[in-house]
């Protein structure tokens, strides 16, 4: 990549060694609003997708109106930069740029308008649905090297973008044998032993803390049950922590809490650190691992069907829990399993590895170079 950027840059010195004309974005590209349509006239089996301001169509139509062209979200999803190489029905929901004369690349184009794109929320207008200021829009600069520049940018990005859609489809393809595997692993056959949930452990939580013994900073955070598993906003007092750890139920280190209100089954394995928890909200089975691993209740936990009762808000019930039935191999084939989906887990999930981390790294890559490529001096024109 570095030769190729030396290779750029030796572009820009021999070819525009004193900067870049800009001009305004409708005097370069043909720019109109799409074209109204209505969900009666489209259909499932028709050829043409019908983009209004994101990425998937919103239905089908039997005409086409572009192809080859820049969509750009009007409201919604206001200043959303889409690609479009194919026929497709635009719709009033966007607006579309497409190539003028030959010596603008529409492609070229569609890369400076996404990287100007995250300014684009400075110009929306309106209330609950903003939109973008067509105006403003229309006179955006847009810097125009010589063609033989454009056509490297694109090449550049264009290959960038090529990886990190195989990288996207590589996670998205372990992502599904990953649930496939987790569900085979852990579904058990006929010949495993199942015990319920009650004979693995007490299910326990902490002792109540009152909203008087909370405090908006503090020493310990307390987890409720919207904020479990996220960033806390409430705390309670050293003293009061360690006072109801010590004469009150309390998770040991590895232990896995459950979410038993509100989204039910949500897991957090506890790291020992100190922390409290809402009780009845967030519960645990007091475990003992000679009988059943932490990591693979873990894992388990995520293929139950939980029984909840309450109307608005659903609520896990101690009985309903007790009863739940699960497979009990083998600790070693236990610990197998855990070994399996911890590999799998990593591999789809964790952003310092994996796959993951390799498309973090090659986006924040991406987002460099598309800065650099496309940050140019503007010519000073004299009279």
């Amino acid at each position: 990549m570095t030769q190729t950027i030396n290779k750029f840059d030796k572009l820009i010195n021999e070819l525009c060694p004193v900067g870049i004309e800009f001009k305004e974005f409708s005097e370069i590209c043909n720019l109109r609003a799409g074209d109204r349509i209505i969900k009666s006239m489209m259909e499932s089996n028709f050829e043409y997708p019908v983009m209004g301001g994101g990425t998937s169509p919103t239905g089908y139509y039997n005409r086409y109106n572009f192809e080859n062209a820049i969509t750009i979200s009007r409201a919604g999803s206001a200043g959303f930069v889409n690609w479009l190489p194919e026929k497709f029905w635009a719709t009033d929901v966007c607006f579309v740029a497409t190539q003028k004369d030959e010596k603008v690349l529409i492609k070229y184009v569609y890369y400076f308008v996404k990287n100007e794109s995250q300014n684009f929320k400075h110009h929306l207008y309106g209330g609950s649905m903003p939109k973008l200021d067509k105006a403003y829009l229309w006179k955006l600069p847009i810097p125009l090297p010589p063609i033989e520049i454009q056509k490297e940018i694109v090449k550049i990005l264009d290959a960038f973008t090529e990886l990190e859609a195989e990288l996207e489809a590589e996670l998205e393809a372990r992502k599904e044998q990953y649930v496939y595997y987790y569900k085979k692993l852990l579904k058990g056959n006929e010949n495993i032993n199942q015990i319920t949930l009650d004979e693995v452990g007490k299910i326990s939580m902490c002792k109540r803390i009152f909203k008087n013994e909370t405090l908006a900073v503090g020493d310990v955070p307390f987890y409720k049950i919207g904020t479990f598993g996220k960033e806390p906003n409430a705390f309670i007092s050293q003293k009061t922590y360690d006072e109801y750890r010590k004469k009150f139920s309390f998770p040991k280190k590895g232990d896995i809490l459950l979410s038993a209100s509100g989204t039910i089954g949500r897991r957090v394995i506890y790291n020992g650190e100190p922390a409290y928890f809402q009780d009845s909200n967030i519960i645990w089975i007091d475990n003992n691992e000679s009988k059943v691993l932490n990591k693979f209740l873990y894992y388990l936990y995520a293929t139950v069907e939980w029984k909840t009762e309450g109307g608005t808000i659903q609520r896990l019930y101690n009985d309903n829990i007790k009863k739940i039935k699960i497979p009990l191999p083998s600790l070693q084939e236990q610990a197998r399993i855990v070994l399996i989906l911890d590999k799998f887990d990593a591999l789809v999930n964790d952003i310092s590895i994996g796959l993951p981390a390799e498309l973090n790294a090659r986006r924040k890559q991406y987002e460099y170079y598309r800065e650099k490529l496309l940050t140019f001096k503007e010519k000073t024109v004299t009279a």
